[in-house]
């Protein structure tokens, strides 16, 4: 296998190192700045630097476009146009609507790993930044299961645990969890500085809550207004469901209304006990071999039905019949409990599901 990367800052350098560490491939690369491009291949991501994205993906099983969110659309037409037929193309852009919706290609499919660093460039990449990270796949229903099954296991090879999920459905979470967050801190900070600009006070030394919740205020502004732009309905829509929370609680401090304040309060703490709880994958590995026609869409449908119930699929092989007209997908399902709801919402997708 051939890997190539089309944008070699930190994520793009991170995915080259560890192509060329854990996969044990050679990794092509394009930039479209030539500084860049040559710091990659200085710096160990890329065996080979290439000045048109043509050249670098001439070669290539496997494509990541690390391009910034507004460059994305454009980048991966470059892409797909120049790709070879049977090579899976991906991006790595925290918004998956703008470049899904549309772009009717079995090569393709839409990805986010949840990695990064406070650092930018290549300079800070490093070859263990996926390592246990999840990383969102978008596949289509026109998206070749093949290409499918190799993506997983490059992206397995990586350190990562791919985890299928629909465009829309990422968006929204991303806007919760991200997105909205990024916001509130800008929000927060300003709030803040023109409270004191006001009073002509020096800055006091905040407190751990105030430096926790603004963080990330003011983000770098070269990616930033790309990525509230490319998902700005969700965005909107979550601002708008936050103004009305905003509001409940604004009415019960003004009623000094006690008890609902400290309601208010327990939810939010347990809301939060729920969102940090996380299962963890231990206990056995299961295998479940799943019979199905060779049509378009039903491994994107199955991946997609597993993500939304929360089941992870370590490693998936397939293994088509000598006519192609069906086969077998083989899943691995770690845990007991997962496995078994695995095994049931299979079934009740109407395919014959075993386990060896």
């Amino acid at each position: 296998m051939t890997v190539a990367v089309i944008g070699v800052g930190l994520i793009g350098g991170s995915i080259g190192l560890a192509g060329r560490e854990r996969l044990g491939v050679p990794v092509h690369g394009h930039d479209a700045d030539p500084g860049a491009l040559a710091a990659a291949v200085a710096h160990g991501a890329l065996d080979a630097g290439f000045d048109t994205v043509a050249a670098a993906v001439a070669e290539a099983d496997t494509v990541f476009v690390a391009a910034p969110v507004g460059a994305l659309p454009a980048a991966l037409d470059a892409v797909l146009a120049a790709a070879p037929e049977d090579c899976v193309v991906t991006d790595v852009g925290s918004t998956k609507r703008a470049v899904v919706d549309g772009r009717e290609d079995p090569r393709f499919v839409g990805g986010h790993p949840l990695a990064g660093a406070e650092t930018a460039g290549v300079e800070h990449a490093r070859g263990d930044l996926f390592e246990g990270a999840t990383w969102y796949l978008t596949p289509t229903p026109v998206t070749s299961g093949v290409l499918y099954e190799r993506l997983h296991r490059a992206i397995t090879g990586l350190g990562a645990q791919p985890t299928a999920i629909d465009a829309a459905a990422h968006d929204r979470l991303m806007a919760g969890v991200s997105h909205l967050p990024h916001v509130f801190a800008n929000v927060l900070v300003s709030q803040a500085a023109e409270a004191l600009s006001a009073d002509d006070e020096r800055l006091p030394a905040t407190g751990p809550s105030f430096r926790d919740a603004t963080r990330v205020a003011g983000a770098n502004s070269a990616i930033w207004p790309d990525i509230y732009l490319a998902n700005r309905d969700a965005l909107v829509e979550g601002i708008d469901a936050t103004i009305e929370r905003l509001q409940r609680v604004r009415g019960d401090l003004a009623g000094a209304d006690a008890q609902a304040i400290a309601d208010w309060n327990t939810r939010a703490a347990d809301d939060r006990r729920r969102l940090l709880e996380r299962e963890l994958a231990g206990g056995p590995v299961h295998e479940l071999r799943v019979s199905m026609p060779n049509q378009p869409g039903v491994i994107a449908q199955l991946a997609l039905e597993l993500g939304r119930a929360g089941i992870n699929i370590t490693d998936m092989a397939l293994y088509p019949a000598p006519d192609l007209r069906d086969g077998v997908v083989a899943l691995w399902i770690a845990g007991d409990e997962p496995a078994g709801r695995a095994e049931a919402l299979v079934a009740g997708l109407g395919f014959a599901v075993a386990r060896p």
